[in-house]
Parts: structure tokens; sequence; C-alpha cells
């Protein structure tokens, strides 16, 4: 189908004119989005406990970063797994056993006593993370309209953000409950534990949810069930919508209608990998080379490093997680009018500059007692650049990557092509992550600096390898 125009029909609308069932869309929306929820919340909850799991396991700062960071090999297997399970098992199926693992993670970190126990678990909780996190945004691309793809699409980053900031919100009132992450709390367990428990609130949630939603149609197809994927369609799109829908999607999967499998990722001609999967893996790499991650996994000890007490660093990560949901409000408000490229083109922008800044406030930084100290004046510019950091980050490269990925490969690749860039991006988020306490203790300005290169190259790799997407329907896609 033809393009929209930057006006486009109406949200009830498709592209072609029919009328949609906005409602239903909008209610499986919600429930995918809780994944994005349970990735934020599992991702953001270790944020305010490195103490507690320091002192419980007397951990060096390589065991810290070891400990942090261990979801993230999980997160890295799950992505890839989930992609290619999803091409096997459906899209619906593989998120649930991902609600699964969370509950189970969440029960086991809270209660280990040894910090392989606590890896353990939360390599299992990676694996949930990683399968919402490619999941969630391609059944949803899945189940939209062209016209609108793009908005219900990025509600996937606001509920990531909101699952931070909901972890961040439930730490700082534990925290500050019972006077610190290490104090004892509820049946004399230090806060920090439960830090962790709470977490099997939304994971219930989440599971129950899941069961009420169905499978995505495009998986039906091409498993061959295209009876069932036509009564989904008709009462997604509209009746007598769901038979074209469903021959529209046959015609876009291969010739010799073989399964999907990773050798689509190569061009059958030169037998060298696509450039679309190129482009799919410059934006779930460069995402993580931009340090976002840091914000998020060591907001807290960082504010902390250069002078703020642990209940205003805290304060801080709220701030940061209020300010990023408001970011993503704005992309949804603009992204199918202005497109993708151009969000991700001033991110980069924005945070080389921000980033930069930081370097500089960093660079500046006092050692006190064998702390940094940042002077106020300097204190306050860089609090205000990490937030405009922020900002820029889920006005753009946040929300737009997960776009991105979920929709911009074509039906016979999909899974595939996010089996392998989901996988890369949690392997870099992964470096990133591991590597900054030992990073930061020999230099924090170099450290910041590498991450303000970061945003200015991906500037022009966006410029060079990405396509624009908006408007375009999912089986109109090529690579």
């Amino acid at each position: 189908m033809a393009s929209v125009s930057s006006a486009g029909p109406s949200p009830g609308m498709s592209a072609d004119g029919a009328k949609v069932n906005i409602a239903f869309i909008a209610a499986i929306v919600a429930v995918a989005t809780i994944g994005g929820f349970m990735f934020g919340y599992d991702s953001g909850v270790i944020n305010g406990t490195q103490e507690g799991l320091e002192k419980a396991f007397s951990l060096s700062k390589l065991g810290t970063g070891l400990n942090v960071g261990a979801i993230l090999i999980g997160c890295a297997v799950g992505a890839f797994a989930a992609g290619r399970l999803a091409d096997v098992w459906g899209r619906r199926t593989v998120m649930i056993i991902a609600s699964l693992l969370f509950l189970v993670s969440a029960l086991g970190t809270g209660a280990s006593h040894t910090s392989l126990v606590f890896i353990a678990f939360r390599l299992l909780g990676g694996l949930g993370v990683g399968a919402a996190s490619v999941l969630c945004p391609v059944y949803i691309s899945e189940v939209t309209p062209a016209n609108i793809r793009g908005r219900l699409s990025s509600v996937q980053q606001i509920m990531i953000i909101t699952g931070l900031t909901g972890a961040f919100v439930a730490n700082y009132i534990l925290a500050h409950t019972a006077g610190s992450s290490t104090a004892p709390f509820w049946m004399g367990l230090p806060a920090w534990r439960w830090m962790f428990w709470m977490q099997t609130i939304p994971a219930a949630i989440f599971f129950f949810s899941l069961l009420s939603i169905p499978e995505s149609p495009r998986y039906l197809v091409a498993k061959g069930k295209d009876a069932e994927a036509e009564k989904i369609l008709s009462r997604l799109f509209g009746a007598g919508q769901g038979a074209g829908k469903v021959a529209e999607i046959r015609a876009s999967l291969a010739a010799d209608h073989h399964k999907p499998k990773l050798s689509d990722l190569l061009d059958p001609t030169t037998k060298k990998i696509r450039l679309i999967v190129w482009a799919g893996l410059v934006l779930a790499v460069f995402q993580q080379l931009v340090g976002i991650n840091i914000v998020f996994y060591y907001g807290s000890v960082l504010w902390q490093s250069v002078g703020f007490t642990e209940d205003d660093s805290l304060k801080i990560n709220i701030l940061s997680g209020a300010l990023s949901i408001l970011a993503c409000l704005a992309t949804i408000a603009v992204i199918d009018k202005i497109g993708r490229k151009p969000l991700l083109l001033i991110g980069s922008a924005g945070m080389a500059v921000t980033l930069g800044i930081l370097t500089w406030c960093f660079s500046t930084a006092t050692t006190v007692n064998g702390a940094l100290h940042l002077a106020d004046n300097t204190g306050v510019i860089a609090l205000f650049a990490a937030n405009a950091y922020v900002v820029f980050f889920n006005l753009s490269w946040g929300p737009v990557m997960w776009v991105m990925l979920g929709e911009m490969f074509p039906n016979q690749m999909r899974g595939s092509a996010l089996a392998v860039a989901g996988f890369a991006q949690w392997i870099a988020n992964f470096a990133i992550s591991v590597s900054f306490p030992s990073m930061a203790a020999k230099s924090l300005p170099m450290t910041y600096g590498f991450y303000a290169l970061s945003a200015l190259v991906s500037f022009f790799l966006v410029q060079k390898l990405v396509q624009e997407t908006r408007g375009k329907e999912l089986e109109a896609m090529e690579g």
C-alpha cells in the first residue's frame, strides 16, 4: 500500500481508509507494553541496591560490575533466542514464558545469599528482559495500522521508562522508610532485598494479561494458519479486511514458502549480510554506546561520587525518569508526522553536545577525602546537562530504535533480524555497563568523552544507513 501523507488518515482509519477497531488495538497494545514496563523495572531495580550487594557479598569494583551486568548476558541470550523461538512458537507464547522468568528472577534475587546465586537469578531475569525487549515492539508493529504504528510502538519506550521510574520510586520509598538501602525493613530483612521482591507484582499482572490477547496474525500466516489470522485481522482492521491482509502478508513471504531462517539475512546474490541488517545493528549497538544505561544502572552511585547524598541521588533518578516520560510523550506526538530518521539525527546531535558538557564538568572534579567533588556551579551544570541528555535520548534513540527494529525488516526475516540485532544490543549494553566502574575509577572524563564521541559518530551513520519507514505497511518493507 502507498505511504500516507504527513497529515495521514485519522487514528481510527487505516492507510486505505478502512475503519479499524482502535479500542481492541489499544487494549492488546496496552498488554504488550507491560513487557516494556517489566523490561524497565528489571533493568532499573539494580540502581540503589549496589551498596547492599557489596556489603552482603563482599564485592570488589569488578565484582559489583559483574553482579550489575549479569542480567545483560541473559538479555543477549534471551533476545537472540526469543527472536528465533517467536518464529516457531509464536510471539504471544514466548512473551508468556518471559513473564514467568520475571517472576522467578524477582523471588530469587531478593532471597540470594551468595553472589553466584544472585547472578544466576539475574541471568534468568535477563532472559525475560531480552525476550520482552524484542518481542513486545514487533508484536505491536504486527497488530497496528501503518499510520499510527509509530505512536503506538513508542508507548513501549514510555513503559520502559515508567518501569525504570517505578523501580526508582520503590527503591527510594523503601530506602527512605528503612533509613538506607542496607537497613532492616519488613521481617528484619534489609531494604535492598525488598526492592527486588516488589517486582513480583507487575510480573504477575503481565502473565495473566497475556492470556487475554491474540497471537500475531503475521506469525499465523507464516505458519499456514490463514483462517485464524484472517479472523484476527478482521477484528483488528474491520470486517472484510482480513482476507486482503492475509493475501498481502502471504505475498510478502518467500516465494518458495520456506520457513524463516537465519540465512534470510544474507543477500541471495552476493551472500553478504543485507544492508538493512547492518542498519539494524548500527541502531541496536549505538543506542548503548552513547552510555544511557550508565544513568539508569549507576545513577545513584555516580551522583553520590560527586557529592550528593544517597537520598538526593535517588530523587535525581526519579527526576530523570519523569523527564524521560515527558520526552517520550513528545515523540509520540511527532513520530508519525516528521518521521523516524529526523528524530534520530536530532537525538544524536543533542546527546553529543550534552555528553560533551558532562565530560568537561567531570574534568574539573577534585578529590576530597578519596571521593570526587564538583564545585557548586559545575555540579548544577552537570545535573542540567545529564537531564538534558536523558531528554534527547528519550526524544529519539530511546523509542525510535525499538520502533525501527519492530518495523524496518521484511516479514520473512523479521524474527531472525531481531534475534541478531537484539543480541548485539544487549552485548553492547553488557560491555558498557560492566566496564563503567573500572573506567570511571580511572578517568570519568575519558569515559563520558567516549560516550560523546559515539553519539557524534551515530549522527553520520544514521545519515548514511537508515531509511525512513514512516507510513509504510510492513508488507512494503524492503531489505
